[in-house]
Parts: C-alpha cells; structure tokens; sequence
C-alpha cells in the first residue's frame, strides 16, 4: 500500500473566515427548519449524496442511475468525470440541482499517476512540477465537451508523493476546469520527454472529502431500507442537505423579516443584514442565509464586510438565484 503524505496545501475553500456580529436577532421558531431537522422527503425534495466514483460509468449514466433508484426526475452531478476517472462525484436530486454549479468555484484536487516515456532524475520532476504552480495556459483535449481554444486555469499546489522508475505519482490542487490529462503531457514536454497520463482519482471537491463519499450500492440499500422497512436512519446518513453546497462560500445571515422580500426577487438591503463572514469583498460570491443556516439565495456581494458593519442604510448583496420557495417565512414587508 502506498504511503501517502497528507499535503499542506490550500484549496479556496480553505481560506479561513470569522463570523462578525452587526446586530443580535432572534428567529422565530414556528418558521422554516433547520437543515439537520428536515424529514427524509425534504432532503429528497432538495439533497445531495457524495458518490464514490468507479472507473467505467459516465457521470450521466450516473445520473440516470440514481434517478431511477430513487424515482426521482431531477438528478443532476457536479464535475463531470471522464468514464475512467475514479474518485469524488457530487449528485444533487430535485431542487439541490440548482445549486451543483456553485461547487465550481470551490477548486478540486487530484492524484495522478503519470507515465514518463524517458527516465528522468526525481529531483528534475519535482522541479518542473513545482515551476506549474499558479496561473498557467492550457488548450482542452481534443476530446473534450469545450470549444478547443486556449484558456487560463490556476494551479494551488502540486505535490510529488512517489516515483518508481517512470512511473510518478502525484497530487495536484487546481481550479475547476483544469484537464490533468493535458498537464501531464504539458509536464512531459517541459521535462524534455513525452509523458501521459496513466490514472486519474478526484480525491476532493471544495469541502467534500473522500472520507465523506458512498458508493451507488450505499445508496440503493439505504433507499429500499427506507421505502420497505420505514428504516430512514440509513438514508440520512448519506443524505445531504442542499446547504452542503454552500459550505465553502462567505455567508450573511439575515433576520426572519427580511427573507420573504429574497424569495420574491429583492435584493438585500443593510439592515436586513445582522451577521456577516469576514474576507469578504465587493463583487465575491456570497450565500444569504437564515438564522436556522438555511440557504435562501446566491448573490453578489455589493461592498465588503467591513461596509456592512458599519452601514445601515444602501445595497448590501445583489441576488442572482433564490433557492428558498417562497412563504417559508411570512411576508412581513408587504406590511411595510
């Protein structure tokens, strides 16, 4: 068994946040519910499973799988996976489709194995794999689902874990979008010999870990626990709620009487505003949550952490996408 040296290396979801208080509110409790408190049919209605990827499968043949294990219509994945790949495949069934493209922006890593055509020193590898590191260029494969033109993609870290003969085993942190089978022949071509790659595992997508994934055969058995034997505590193991998604992203929390106004297509105002996730800047992504920590809306944040502390009047997110169904909290504003 290889033994494999846990990197140090971070992912843009790592970076560290603190959770910054503008203002104390309470949430009334005979509204909306917390994501760990949903029945099973809520979490089908809007939920997320971790899958384990095998080598063989599309991720679409996937999809089609889980849509006819669980009789669901909507099933959707995040990051598609060449048939051969392995490793960490989000799927999302029923509204949590809505909210897969969100993971894009999370980075990902990879452990490859990558297969020298010349023997080259370890030393001159580990050199030219660390010169990768930050932005660089590359042009889609031939065999891809994108129009080939060249495009730039971000390497967080490469690491060299093995090497036997030409055969180098390596993990790779990067942006979404980044074809590890086109760095390893670009790699190849720095060495000064031809190289490919060989085998391919996602170990990780933003916060979802390979500890966190199941296999297919998890999920049917838990499924047919809960539809024959009423047996649901299997299924909500593996079981995610939509929020999962939304884990890595800086987050403002909103008081109960401005929620409504979201879920109708408003934008959020300052003092909706009563608590706020520090490093965040004017233009980032942001999830405006409840106080329960449900999602309501995807947004564009209007100015920094800093100004919405101190501001109590003008724009504080723009939103781009509402996920919460409207009247889960009462339309307090219409009063108003």
């Amino acid at each position: 068994m290889i033994n494999v040296k846990k990197n140090t290396h971070e992912l843009p979801a790592d970076m560290p946040r603190k959770r910054l208080i503008k203002t104390h509110a309470v949430t009334n409790v005979y509204y909306g519910k917390h994501p760990h408190e949903r029945s099973i049919e809520e979490l089908l209605d809007a939920g997320v499973f971790f899958i384990d990827k095998t080598s063989g499968p599309t991720c679409h043949q996937i999809d089609a799988w889980v849509r006819d294990m669980l009789q669901m219509k909507k099933v959707g994945h995040a990051g598609t996976l060449d048939p051969k790949v392995t490793g960490v495949l989000p799927i999302g069934i029923g509204r949590a489709t809505r909210g897969l493209h969100i993971l894009s922006k999370s980075g990902k890593e990879y452990v490859a194995v990558m297969k020298l055509h010349e023997q080259v020193s370890e030393n001159k590898v580990r050199q030219i794999l660390e010169s990768f590191v930050g932005n660089i260029n590359q042009l889609p494969p031939v065999r891809s689902a994108v129009k080939r033109v060249r495009r730039k993609r971000n390497i967080y870290y490469i690491d060299l874990l093995e090497m036997d003969d030409r055969e180098v085993l390596f993990r790779v942190g990067c942006e979404a979008g980044t074809y590890i089978r086109t760095l390893c022949v670009d790699i190849g071509k720095k060495l000064g010999c031809k190289a490919h790659l060989a085998a391919l595992r996602r170990t990780r997508v933003g916060k979802i870990l390979e500890e966190d994934i199941i296999t297919l055969q998890d999920v049917k058995d838990a499924f047919v626990f809960y539809k024959e034997e009423q047996n649901k505590d299997e299924l909500r193991k593996i079981l995610h709620p939509m929020e999962s998604l939304f884990q890595f992203i800086p987050k403002i929390i909103i008081r109960d009487s401005a929620i409504d106004a979201i879920c109708h297509g408003a934008d959020l105002a300052m003092p909706g505003a009563v608590e706020i996730d520090t490093e965040i800047h004017k233009n980032d992504p942001v999830a405006i949550m409840s106080l329960k920590n449900e999602i309501i809306a995807y947004a564009t944040a209007a100015c920094s952490t800093e100004e919405i502390i101190d501001k109590d009047h003008g724009l504080c997110a723009v939103v781009n996408q509402v996920f919460m169904k409207k009247g889960t909290y009462p339309s307090i504003w219409k009063k108003h």
